[in-house]
């Protein structure tokens, strides 16, 4: 008999549901925007392999084209970019509407799932920036996804992506007290709120359960708190290097953050760049 995991009763329970984890923290695209507004380090390591790439660059999760952009400006192939939030296309389309009118014809992007693509031609680079493999669950969901990349780049193509390296002091916090209290106007409406955030971890699935909260501090469209789902599996280090070499991929580089900087117990994240065998 296999037992259950806590995810498993999680979900029987309807106390967290994974698929409401991929979609909900995407629903309000300019609050996105305006949350990771500083984040450009990604920003300048993504731009150089996308210079770099000899043929059309692929972004999965490009959301509202916070990578997806600057690598448009910064090479002259074509940028094709994926997502399965409507909401973040929309942005990104309105978004890509600076370009000029000439490379705006070499740039599209479409509706789509990360865990079933199709390309429609072949490309030098994919790239999955800002923790996307984090929204895959399972392990078919895993597989599926690295053989849709590894159909999808040219021989000599690469693969290059994101995660964060779990950290256990977080993922184990008190999952009852409110964490990272911010106060702050929301983008749009101006309203004040104060955010927070807490997680519930299943060691044996991997997955966090996170939970932001938003509440008003005064009165304006949001009437009483928001909880916004935002669920992410956690991949060690050696997991990752087997999905990766077990996929037809060869790890080309990893760094333990976007400056190239080496991949220690301390570090945020793990940035990857595969070739395909």
């Amino acid at each position: 008999m296999v037992e259950k995991s806590l995810t498993d009763h999680f979900i029987e329970l309807g106390v967290f549901d994974p698929g409401r984890g991929s979609v909900e923290h995407y629903q309000d695209a300019e609050l996105y925007d305006w949350e990771y507004r500083r984040r450009r380090r990604d920003v300048h390591f993504y731009t150089g392999l996308a210079k770099a790439s000899s043929g059309p660059v692929f972004e999965v999760g490009c959301g509202t084209g916070r990578l997806l952009l600057p690598m448009a400006k910064a090479t002259s192939e074509i940028v094709l970019g994926l997502d399965r939030s409507q909401s973040m296309l929309l942005r990104c389309r309105a978004r890509l509407r600076s370009l000029p009118a000439q490379r705006r014809g070499q740039v599209a992007v479409f509706r789509g799932d990360l865990r079933n693509f199709k390309v429609g031609q072949k490309v030098g680079l994919i790239v999955a920036g800002f923790n996307t493999l984090q929204h895959l669950y399972s392990r078919p969901e895993i597989a599926a996804f690295f053989a849709c990349a590894r159909e999808a780049l040219l021989p000599k193509g690469k693969l290059a992506f994101d995660v964060l390296l779990p950290d256990l002091d977080w993922l184990t916090r008190d999952p009852n007290r409110a964490w990272a209290r911010t106060r702050f106007r929301h983008p749009v409406t101006r309203q004040k709120l104060l955010y927070s955030s807490n997680t519930v971890y299943d060691p044996i699935s991997q997955l966090a359960f996170i939970r932001l909260y938003y509440e008003p501090l005064e009165p304006g469209p949001v009437a009483q708190r928001q909880v916004v789902r935002l669920t992410h599996r956690q991949f060690f280090p050696e997991e990752l290097l087997h999905w990766v070499e077990s996929s037809g991929f060869v790890l080309d580089r990893r760094y333990g953050g976007f400056g190239e900087e080496p991949l220690m117990e301390v570090s945020e994240s793990q940035v990857l760049v595969c070739a395909r065998k």
